[in-house]
């Protein structure tokens, strides 16, 4: 297992897709975390003034505690793990559109053992770009807020989990739904359409449907939006003391998380996902004509 773990490897680095979606992938991170200390800041600053110190104290807060760069933060996760979900689905299209897979597959002692050391390939490389996510929008933050716009450590270190955790889900979904559909554009335009087009059109028709709104948090994207968004208006609920029903609700969408679960039960519903998409995937390459 540990020559094919290699091989893998060996095969995700020798090309140029790994570092081709890398750049982008910290550059919208950077972005978003320069954006959401930016609004973050100039929002505290609004409710500082003046005019906004009844507001405060009926809040019975300090504007200082309202660290709405946390909002902008998972919004930016959310969006920045759109690059591994397509280096998944990249990667594993490619293999077997151009049949290079075929090779992976006769020298392997079984297509499971294959398709087991894929798995934790792109396990390693959903942590790694999970990890270029939370530390360049962390950057961002750094370089544009105060530390009162900021996470403790703690928080830090929560943001940090779901956010590798977010990654490693969405690059597995990926590697499924490429082994499922192994048309390199074809899976692309589907995965960008379906996340960021088809499923918020399919959220807006369940609600003029009257539909309860926590069924967004059963969809592919509403469960994995909810993982990250559910941690960041958490953490910004913690210091914010006394917010209205009504206000929590905004926040949850600002975050990304409207109508999600808690973030654990987001994060399972969404592995859910990941299990069916992934399930079929082995499921197809195991059983596939290979000549």
């Amino acid at each position: 297992m540990g020559d094919l773990v290699q091989a893998e490897l060996r095969k995700t680095t020798t090309t140029t897709l790994w570092w081709a979606l890398l750049i982008p992938t910290v550059l919208v991170a950077l972005g978003g975390g320069l954006l959401s200390g930016l609004l973050g800041q100039s929002i505290v600053e609004v409710f500082s003034s003046s005019e906004a110190e009844q507001l405060s104290d009926a809040l019975g807060v300090t504007p200082d505690q309202w660290k709405f760069s946390l909002l902008g933060i998972g919004r930016t996760i959310n969006l920045a793990t759109m690059f591994p979900l397509i280096f998944g689905a990249l990667a594993i299209a490619n293999e077997v559109g151009t049949r290079t897979i075929t090779t992976t597959f006769l020298t392997a002692p079984s297509r499971v053992h294959a398709m087991a050391a894929k798995m934790m390939v792109y396990a390693l490389w959903g942590t790694i770009y999970g990890l270029a996510i939370i530390g360049f929008t962390a950057l961002g933050i750094v370089l544009t807020s105060n530390s009162g716009q900021m996470p403790d450590a703690g928080g830090w270190a929560m943001l940090t989990l779901v956010c590798v955790l977010s990654s490693i889900l969405m690059t597995m979904f990926g590697v499924g739904l490429g082994a499922l559909i192994p048309n390199s554009a074809g899976v692309v335009v589907l995965l960008i359409m379906y996340f960021l087009v088809i499923e918020n059109a399919l959220q807006l028709g369940l609600r003029i449907a009257g539909v309860p709104e926590t069924a967004v948090g059963f969809l592919p994207n509403g469960s994995v939006d909810g993982l990250t968004g559910s941690v960041a208006v958490d953490l910004f609920l913690a210091d914010a003391g006394v917010v209205p029903e009504e206000g929590v609700y905004w926040l949850r969408v600002i975050a990304g998380a409207g109508g999600a679960q808690a973030w654990w039960l987001s994060g399972l519903i969404f592995l859910a996902w990941v299990a069916a998409a992934f399930g079929g995937g082995w499921a197809r390459m195991t059983q596939k004509d290979i000549t």
